[in-house]
């Protein structure tokens, strides 16, 4: 019988996917979407295959976990961002600053990377579901400022911010203030955001 190492045995269980999503992302940072399997799985969390079943089924399952599971703590970051900003500017900022950040982090490219894999549809859906999520407070922000078409403007500017990281150099503060202060002024001005 497998030990139990929580106080209850849904702690365990919360416990343990916690850490076979972690151990599954980190395969792909540093191996690739493809290294991702549940064999390799197993063997970096030590758990046997029919252990890990118990979690997977396979690893379309698996992927689709990863990924639903990173979404809402991005949604929850980019909604904290906004919502600790004062005025349309700085909240459009807030936002700015905050998805740069996640896509920076190298956790968004593990993501973009597993989406990218064969999944059922079900899985598509809902992931498409929890995207949609990401730029909710930005397009709030845009409805405050009365700007035309919040929604799709939403997703032009989550492209911008896109471009943006692909411009980045590691480890160039400097650079980096350069990035977010261009994005900022064109996105702004872009807009035409009134003042709130």
């Amino acid at each position: 019988m497998p030990r139990i190492t929580a106080d209850t045995l849904a702690q365990h269980r919360e416990n343990r996917l916690r850490a076979l999503l972690d151990a599954g992302r980190e395969i792909v940072a540093e191996e690739g979407a493809d290294a991702l399997t549940l064999a390799a799985l197993a063997r970096r969390v030590g758990l046997s295959r029919p252990s890990l079943y118990e979690y997977f089924r396979s690893r379309e399952e698996l992927v689709a976990a990863i990924v639903g599971d990173e979404l809402p703590q991005w949604a929850r970051k980019l909604a904290d961002a906004v919502h600790a900003a004062e005025g349309v500017p700085a909240k459009v900022e807030a936002f700015l600053r905050t998805e740069l950040a996640i896509i920076a982090d190298g956790s968004h490219g593990a993501v973009v990377a597993l989406s990218a894999h064969a999944l059922p549809e079900s899985a598509r859906e809902q992931i498409r579901a929890e995207h949609e999520k990401l730029l909710a407070p930005l397009a709030a922000v845009l409805i405050e400022a009365r700007v035309p078409q919040p929604g799709l403007r939403a997703l032009l500017i989550h492209g911008s911010v896109e471009a943006a990281a692909r411009t980045l150099r590691p480890g160039d503060p400097a650079q980096y203030e350069a990035v977010v202060a261009a994005l900022l002024d064109q996105v702004l001005h872009g807009l035409g955001a009134r003042p709130a």
